[in-house]
């Protein structure tokens, strides 16, 4: 949601829910002793003033905010008692560049509030609004606990649509490699092992901070919520399997690449070596008769020029027969 102001409120509890883009740090912080729930989503996480503000209504520790700030932070997660802080990234593929495009997303977990702190400015959560926006909604009649494994969730649900372009990139290279196999296309395939590594490197993590929330070690995260997170525990460790089943596939490609390069060496050396086999009895011939030995009937022989000539031409003939019946050539 781009507004003017990077600061939006969702209120809402099980009868009602009430939204409010372009919003002051004054109806934030208000928004602390409300009742119901309150989803605060801030567009960016280098306005200093803002992160103190609500650092100081919402009693966030100083290192939170710095981690917070912090967008090469990796991805964890911390229990400070009155809130849970969560810091993980949103992926996207970007098509131009062909790579991973990464997006810090920080989440503060309260007891009936939780702020989310993108990198920049972007609508990630669409989905997740409208369904607030519904009556009958499950995450209007559950607490931001629920909010906050719906947001997990999408998140997790973008990774598997991310590791599939590339899968599908995969595909394409594969089959160049098999027609074409040049050194720019070893070079997209670098480029694709790379971009899986940080994948993995981005997800794995995300495994154990599921493995905590499942278990409920924070009182923040009620039991009934306990089973949602383990059923995107189970989706990470498929978005796992999916990262190592790719990662695989482009090793595959790299040794297909290397067997072409094999085949084409030994299509180049199969020719040279049959051109070569081929002059080797025509280089006898003509070596033997340039001796110039006086005695050397054929020299005195008008057609033996010619017949030398023929019978040169014959041996090349037979070879070049033979080879076909071998299928050599």
């Amino acid at each position: 949601m781009n507004t003017g102001s990077p600061l939006s409120i969702i209120r809402y509890d099980r009868n009602s829910h009430f939204f409010l883009t372009d919003s002051t740090l004054t109806e934030c912080n208000a928004c602390r002793d409300k009742q119901g729930y309150t989803w605060i989503n801030v567009d960016t996480v280098s306005d200093q003033e803002v992160l103190k503000s609500l650092g100081q209504s919402y009693g966030l520790h100083e290192l939170s905010i710095q981690d917070i700030a912090n967008t090469d932070h990796r991805v964890k997660y911390e229990d400070f008692g009155n809130y849970l802080l969560i810091i993980m990234k949103m992926l996207e593929y970007d098509t131009e560049r062909q790579c991973v495009d990464a997006e810090q997303l920080s989440i503060i977990l309260g007891d009936n509030f939780i702020i989310t702190f993108q990198e920049r400015p972007g609508d990630f959560f669409g989905g997740l609004r409208n369904e607030i926006s519904a009556a009958d909604s499950v995450v209007r009649r559950m607490g931001v606990d629920y909010l906050a494994c719906r947001i997990i969730d999408i998140i997790v649900d973008n990774y598997f649509s991310t590791i599939e372009r590339f899968g599908n990139e995969i595909e394409d290279k594969e089959d160049e490699l098999v027609f074409n196999p040049t050194r720019q296309v070893l070079v997209s395939i670098q480029g694709v092992k790379r971009n899986m590594m940080l994948l993995r490197q981005y997800v794995w993590p995300v495994r154990e901070i599921l493995i905590d929330l499942s278990k409920k070690q924070s009182q923040l995260i009620k039991d009934e919520t306990t089973a949602y997170f383990r059923d995107v525990y189970d989706r990470i460790f498929e978005a796992l399997d999916l990262i190592e089943t790719t990662r695989e596939m482009v090793s595959g490609l790299i040794d297909i690449y290397l067997s072409s390069m094999s085949n084409r060496t030994n299509e180049v050396m199969k020719v040279l070596t049959v051109v070569a086999t081929i002059f080797i009895p025509l280089t006898f011939i003509a070596g033997l008769y340039g001796m110039n030995f006086k005695y050397m009937p054929e020299l005195d022989s008008p057609w033996g020029y010619p017949a030398v000539l023929a019978f040169m031409l014959v041996v090349a003939i037979g070879m070049l027969v033979y080879f076909r019946t071998k299928k050599w050539l």
